[in-house]
């Protein structure tokens, strides 16, 4: 081979492996943030808590290294208002976790009665972490497909509906952001689309459906149980008070009867007709044992009443009680070890 020959070869080569570099500069640089979340997620030691809810989360090793990248904690004290200080505190209900500065953090709630918040609360947290990494282009394309998806759904759960008004004062692109973890976590029967979208992360979304479902069951139990006995106690009441006004004024007539009736006998008006005493006497005395056969039956509706009302006070100590169990303003100062 000659000179120009084999100079020809090397300056092919050359090039081949100049745009090799390229070609593998240009993945490199496409593929950044999952290099990032690769060797961030092997740097993180997650504490056995993070460990045990990222088990229980079943997620794909995409999702897997997205949570592991955000460095998640998982705090039942004060620590975790510091961590999450930055959250709008201006939504409704409780702060359960974050994702903030580019790290999810949840807050430990251990009641067996809502078992699996933690869980819910952390794949809705990590689809923000998700949301962050998809490309403007990408999110761009499915603000409107999200928008429109929950259009169809929330016309026929308008709970779904409900829970999404604390996210009204947000921008179009941080509702929908809300609305990408929201529907992910909270919604069983999505479009075949956006299921495709979430299989990304998650192996069994349903699984997180079902925590959700089961959680939320519990309070909405509780809210329909109390707006049932709240109803219950309304109508009793009013019947109640009816039938005690109607009771009041048969005995101020029974009453007066009676005294009639007395003054009669003191002027010996039934003397020459004494079967019409024992008529009179007798119409009064079964119109007593009407009366306080009536008045038995107002005393047991009374007390039903107050049963009741003791009833939703315990209802609503319990509703506190859970409520106070998701409050992270209400948690110790002390934390636990975690990273």
């Amino acid at each position: 081979m000659g000179k120009r020959a084999r100079t020809a070869v090397a300056r092919t080569l050359g090039l081949l492996v100049l745009a090799a570099v390229v070609v593998a500069g240009t993945v490199a640089f496409a593929h950044r943030q999952d290099i990032q979340d690769h060797f961030k997620a092997r740097a993180f030691e997650p504490s056995d808590r993070v460990v045990e809810v990222l088990d229980n989360l079943d997620l794909t090793d995409s999702g897997e290294r997205i949570f592991l990248a955000s460095e998640a904690t998982v705090d039942g004290g004060q620590r975790f208002n510091e961590q999450c200080d930055e959250v709008d505190h201006s939504e409704q209900g409780h702060v359960l976790g974050c994702f903030a500065n580019g790290r999810i953090h949840l807050f430990d709630v251990t009641d067996e009665r809502v078992s699996g918040i933690v869980e819910v609360t952390a794949a809705h947290e990590l689809l923000h972490a998700a949301w962050s990494r998809l490309g403007d282009g990408e999110r761009a394309e499915l603000i409107p497909r999200l928008r429109d998806a929950y259009e169809e759904i929330s016309a026929g759960d308008p709970d779904l509906a409900d829970r999404m008004t604390v996210y009204t004062h947000l921008s179009d692109a941080a509702f929908a952001n809300e609305l990408h973890s929201v529907l992910g976590t909270e919604v069983r029967e999505l479009p075949q689309w956006l299921e495709q979208h979430y299989a990304r992360w998650f192996e069994d979304r349903g699984a997180l459906v079902d925590h959700f479902d089961d959680y939320h069951a519990v309070f909405a139990d509780l809210q329909q149980q109390s707006e049932a006995l709240q109803a219950e106690m309304t109508a009793l009441r009013s019947d109640v008070e009816r039938r005690n006004a109607d009771y009041d004024a048969a005995v101020e007539q029974f009453n007066r009867d009676v005294s009639q009736f007395n003054a009669r006998n003191e002027r010996y008006e039934f003397a020459a007709d004494p079967g019409e005493f024992t008529r009179i006497r007798d119409e009064l005395q079964a119109r007593r044992a009407a009366l306080e056969t009536t008045l038995a039956g107002l005393q047991a509706d009374i007390d039903r009443y107050n049963e009741m009302r003791d009833h939703l006070q315990e209802l609503g100590q319990l509703s506190t009680e859970l409520d106070q169990q998701l409050d992270s303003d209400l948690a110790p100062v002390t934390t636990r070890p975690d990273a």
